[in-house]
């Protein structure tokens, strides 16, 4: 802090003369002495000036500002910790308050994002009670004397818009009533559990839903009103709770009409609003219970319509029965009838597949798996695997996970994060499949399944699942086990079936290469591709690796954009003289999945288009006899091509093409060079620095490298030496894979050396030098034309040597 100057200690005396009977007159000698402040009444107060704080004491309270009349002034109070005790004040402690109708426009309005899961929640609090009077009727079986089915019943009036929800449950008492709907966010279910957790002699019934006590207002939702009639065993009362949604207050009285008394349980019916009133239909309602609540442990039934064809008689024609009444003897006709459809209601039951993942592995058949992948997901085909597992220990959930037999997402939407496949419950009850990545990464969403846990991190809604350390455990178990799958069908005896699954499958594995690094050992195994020895078959990495070369060190691959192009590569020559197999990369994703490998068992992949190709068989003294012979004709080469090509060397790996353009060691490929040109969103500027580097390789042995070589000591000036190294260079920028800078150019010299090449071969030099003139000199004289009949001619085959006719 800054002292004050003798001048501001001036303006504070005079102007604190005034204020003399609030504080004592401020002096550089009372700014930092305490003993001449006054206060006499209260030690503990004290007036000092704000500007001239110096270092303050430990445990002073912090200034208050007092700017009436110019007078800087503060208040400070001291404590010490001898005098705590004796001179604070005793704390107060106070509750937090909540506006309810505020609190209550939050619950509806902010915590779901989803109208129709209002259903689900009560569904969830409706098998809650049944699962608390059964648990409570084990010790007290008395509880059970109206001998009612433990279910959940469904009614609705789609035309007055009217939902009922019927339980047989526990019920409620007029006090928890109170509690439980009159309190929000106190779950009564949690309060249960609890007190079942300290029962010395129970255990908790890990079946019960309910957590966080807000779940019955998701019905103001889609409802104006909500009336709940319920009655408890324990009560010979039936009480009914009446809420509406825009309202701060609810009403609680005793049912007094005998039409509506129920033995036992709870009805809930919801007045649903104008807009909402879709949900009253039953096809609707039956579609929601088997989204969301399929899977809970009581029978759920909705009220239906049916219907049964039977046969009705139709009346006769009053003429046709009239001509039959004249004829008494004839026999009597059969009475006309048809076919009509009765129309009846009645309860169907929602909820009839059974959830198997709760069953013991060993006690379900494969059938039975099939069957619920097929139901559950909407499939018409046998998944070509399945797990079913248990996981303990810090998580705790049951999972059984699917490998479809074909993509239903279709090909091209790999790149789609969100997908359906995974369903994930929390104690039977649908929460969620909509999930970005929290559960299983993008490249294994193709994988189907289910995931049952009792302590998943959800919010309050229950619709997202949070990020935690729990989630990241599950989904490493999960990876692990889809991983499994995967590879028990690429180690099946039947080989169609991974056939099967990689035609389907197998950009997903290439893109978790790309993704997914800590599971590269997974994956590596598991991919497939063409090679050169391979006669169109894919193989694995691992059968590659089993048939290289005692002195092979590397994994050798070509990236082209077909199988075709690959295996007329020049850059395959030499490897394919010495057998060394060679991977085929057809798919725009695999060179970038094999980049991110960069090696297998200690093998390293090496791309054989790009500079520097070792395959093992340098000689040092042929390599310096060749620079000697070439390596002029290299740097005139490269003086023509100029900033074309990074250099010009002496290859290692032609033996009948007489050069290629190899890339950089670390630039892009010719095939990732043609890739990157057809991005929509390509950046131009990085695609100039990646494809910089190019080295032209020449083959010696070749002839037209040794007509170049001597067309450099003859006469290196000469253009048409000079025009047959551009030729040269723009003919191995095409069999190298490139896309030519200039085709039209391109074509023009083709053009040219075609007919160079071709004058005179087929006709005399004669008439080639003359057919211009004799078009162009006038025939004055008029001939006569003669027809003479063809006679044979003796043709002579220049193939077989022998005369035809």
């Amino acid at each position: 802090m800054h002292r004050l100057s003798r001048r501001s200690i001036a303006i504070l005396r005079t102007t604190g003369a005034t204020r003399r009977a609030a504080a004592a007159p401020i002096t550089s000698a009372s700014l930092y002495n305490d003993s001449s402040l006054v206060g006499d009444k209260d030690a503990n107060l004290r007036w000092y000036s704000v500007l001239a704080t110096g270092k303050s004491v430990a445990g002073r309270s912090s200034i208050q500002l007092n700017l009436r009349n110019g007078l800087l002034l503060g208040n400070r109070c001291e404590s010490t910790a001898a005098a705590s005790d004796a001179s604070d004040p005793t704390a107060e402690k106070f509750e937090y308050q909540a506006e309810v109708s505020r609190l209550m426009d939050l619950i509806v309005h902010s915590l779901y994002s989803n109208k129709e899961v209002f259903l689900r929640e009560l569904i969830s609090n409706a098998s809650d009670a049944l699962d608390k009077l059964r648990f409570l009727s084990v010790t007290e079986p008395q509880l059970l004397k109206d001998a009612l089915d433990l279910d959940i019943r469904i009614h609705t009036d789609k035309d007055n818009g009217i939902i009922h929800i019927t339980d047989s449950g526990i019920g409620m008492s007029r006090q928890e009533l109170v509690d439980c709907l009159g309190t929000i966010a106190q779950s009564g279910t949690a309060k249960f559990l609890k007190a079942v957790k300290e029962s010395k002699d129970s255990g908790a019934d890990s079946n019960l839903i309910g957590q966080f006590g807000v779940g019955f207002y998701s019905a103001f939702l889609v409802s104006d009103k909500v009336i709940v009639s319920t009655k408890s065993p324990k009560s010979d009362k039936q009480y009914v709770w009446e809420g509406e949604a825009d309202a701060s207050s609810y009403t609680i009285r005793e049912e007094t009409d005998p039409e509506k008394l129920i033995p036992r349980g709870t009805r809930i019916t919801l007045y649903l609003k104008r807009d909402d009133k879709g949900f009253a239909h039953p096809e609707r309602v039956q579609k929601l219970v088997k989204n969301y609540s399929q899977f809970v442990s009581f029978p759920i039934y909705t009220w239906q319509e049916k219907g049964y064809t039977k046969e009705v008689e139709v009346d006769e024609d009053p003429t046709e029965a009239k001509k039959d009444g004249q004829d008494e003897n004839a026999e009597q006709k059969k009475k006309k009838t048809k076919t009509v459809v009765e129309r009846y209601w009645d309860w169907e039951l929602a909820n009839e597949t059974q959830p198997i993942w709760l069953r013991n592995p060993k006690e379900v058949s494969t059938e039975e798996y099939n069957e619920f992948y097929k139901k559950a997901f909407n499939e018409y085909l046998d998944p070509l695997a399945s797990s079913h597992f248990t996981t303990e220990g810090e998580v705790e959930f049951r999972s059984i996970l699917y490998v479809p037999a074909m993509d239903s997402m279709g090909k091209g939407d790999i790149v789609n994060p969100k997908t359906k496949n995974i369903r994930l419950y929390v104690k039977r009850v649908f929460i969620s499949d909509d999930f970005d990545g929290e559960l299983f990464p993008r490249y294994l969403s193709f994988i189907k399944g289910v995931v049952d846990s009792h302590d998943l991190p959800l919010n309050v809604s229950r619709e997202i699942l949070q990020e935690s350390r729990i989630v990241r455990i599950m989904r490493k178990r999960l990876v692990r086990k889809a991983f499994d799958m995967i590879l028990g069908i690429s180690l099946s005896e039947n080989r169609e079936d991974y056939e099967k699954f990689w035609e389907n499958f197998g950009k997903y594995l290439k893109l978790g290469c790309i993704e997914d690094r800590e599971n590269h050992k997974r994956l590596a195994p598991l991919l497939r591709f063409i090679s050169s020895q391979s006669d169109n078959e894919m193989i694995s990495l691992d059968e590659y690796v089993e048939n290289m070369k005692p002195e092979q060190k590397d994994i050798y691959y070509i990236a082209s954009d077909s199988v075709t192009s690959a295996k007329n590569t020049p850059f395959l020559e030499k490897l394919l003289e010495k057998d060394l197999e060679v991977l085929f990369l057809v798919d725009p994703i695999d060179e970038v999945a094999i980049t991110n490998l960069k090696s297998y068992k200690e093998k390293n992949f090496v791309d054989i288009s790009k500079e520097d190709l070792d395959i093992g068989d340098k000689n040092e003294e042929k390599e310096k006899e060749m620079k000697q012979e070439f390596g002029q004709t290299c740097d005139w080469i490269k003086k023509r091509l100029d900033d074309k090509v990074a250099s010009v060397q002496i290859s290692n790996r032609l033996s009948t093409s007489p050069c290629v353009l190899a890339s950089g060691k670390f630039g892009w490929s010719a095939n990732m060079e043609r890739l990157m040109k057809a991005q929509t969103v390509g950046d131009t500027s990085s695609l100039e620095f990646m494809r910089g580097r190019r080295v032209f390789e020449i083959n010696p042995e070749h002839p037209i490298i040794k007509n170049l070589n001597a067309a450099y000591r003859s006469s290196p000036d000469s253009e048409e030496a000079l025009r047959a190294i551009d030729l040269l260079y723009d003919t191995a920028l095409m069999s190298s894979g490139f896309t030519p800078e200039n085709p039209a150019q391109l074509g023009g010299k083709i053009y040219e050396m075609m007919g160079m090449a071709l004058s005179g071969k087929w006709t005399s030099p004669d008439a080639w030098n003359q057919a211009p003139h004799a078009a162009a000199a006038p025939n004055t004289q008029t001939l006569e034309a003669e027809v003479v009949e063809p006679e044979p001619v003796a043709e002579f085959n220049r193939y077989t040597g022998s005369e035809q006719r």
